[in-house]
């Protein structure tokens, strides 16, 4: 297992070198807009541009501004400097992280709570009328649009538009060092949005899973041996049935700490996910690269550490 997870991580460092020369060859090599001219302003004279341009290092050959660039995150964890606000894209990234990670565990939580049970009395309830009624609604989740469940959610139940006014709504997010309640509340809404289809979707891939699980012979033979119904299905069956969800699940997890880009751009959440939202709008070439490298090294991570999770959840698999 050591060896597997020092032979993972090193393979970790160069798909995080292969995306960063991909990201900076597309941003830097075919750029729709000049860095130099965004950082001149509209203003800004053919002197102050070149001038720019030479101070940024933007004059010097494609590799040369790349292995600066890989030099700089290597040796002192730096991703440069955003091109609208002159601030280091690391301190905006660590800045607005921890609303990123609020969203993600707050309803990774909530669906996990909602889609085992459903997926479960689904399993077992095979066909019934509470099978086919929770399978329908959960299609119903999965076919619509995050952002869509996003901005009817908040055209339904928001404070200030809403017509129920039950949560609060978009923008009203505070960290959770400033205030507990209002950081739970401003939070409600979105962990919903994000809950519902996610929650769906697990709950039919646990259903199926389940489902043929218990066939299986060793769950005859927990029947056999006089174990109760319930301790048959949570012990044996849910046990194995869980290994493509926890696939999914740390998937979904790496990729929801990259950045939920349209939750948090619907609810207005200061997250990486907005951030790199913003930057995309005003081709922020530096803020751009480093949320993508963000966002590659947490679906990486999350990666290995579903691979480890394997072995835990299930004794039969050896690295």
């Amino acid at each position: 297992m050591l060896r597997f997870i020092i032979r993972r991580v090193l393979w970790m460092g160069v798909l995080l070198l292969i995306i960063s020369a991909i990201t900076f060859l597309i941003f830097y090599a075919l750029p729709s807009t000049d860095p130099a001219q965004l950082r001149a302003g509209r203003s800004g004279s053919p002197e102050l541009i070149a001038s720019i341009r030479h101070n940024l290092g933007l004059d010097k050959p494609i590799y040369v501004q790349y292995y600066r660039y890989v030099k700089g995150i290597v040796l002192h964890f730096d991703f440069g400097f955003s091109y609208q606000t002159d601030a280091p894209v690391r301190q905006q990234i660590v800045d607005r992280l921890p609303a990123t990670i609020s969203l993600t565990v707050g309803a990774v939580i909530l669906w996990l709570t909602l889609a085992f049970p459903v997926g479960i009395v689904s399993a077992v309830k095979r066909r019934s009328l509470v099978d086919r009624a929770a399978m329908g609604g959960a299609l119903l989740a999965i076919s619509a649009p995050v952002y869509w469940l996003g901005l009817v959610a908040l055209y339904l139940f928001s404070n200030d538009i809403g017509q129920f006014k039950i949560f609060d709504g978009a923008g009203t997010y505070v960290p959770i060092s400033q205030n507990v309640g209002t950081w739970f509340s401003s939070l409600l809404l979105p962990w919903m949005v994000l809950a519902a289809s996610f929650a769906a979707f697990y709950a039919r891939l646990l259903r199926s899973s389940l489902t043929e699980v218990l066939h299986e012979d060793y769950i005859r033979t927990a029947r056999a041996k006089g174990l109760s119904e319930r301790t048959v299905i949570l012990r044996h069956g849910v046990r194995a049935a869980i290994l493509p969800l926890v696939t999914v699940l740390g998937l979904d997890i790496g990729i929801l700490l990259g950045g939920a880009i349209l939750t948090e751009s619907v609810f207005n959440i200061p997250g990486i996910g907005r951030l790199a939202y913003d930057a995309i709008k005003a081709s922020d070439y530096a803020t751009i690269q480093g949320t993508v490298l963000f966002g590659a090294f947490f679906i990486i991570v999350a990666n290995l550490i579903v691979d480890i999770a394997y072995a835990v959840v299930d004794p039969r698999v050896r690295y």
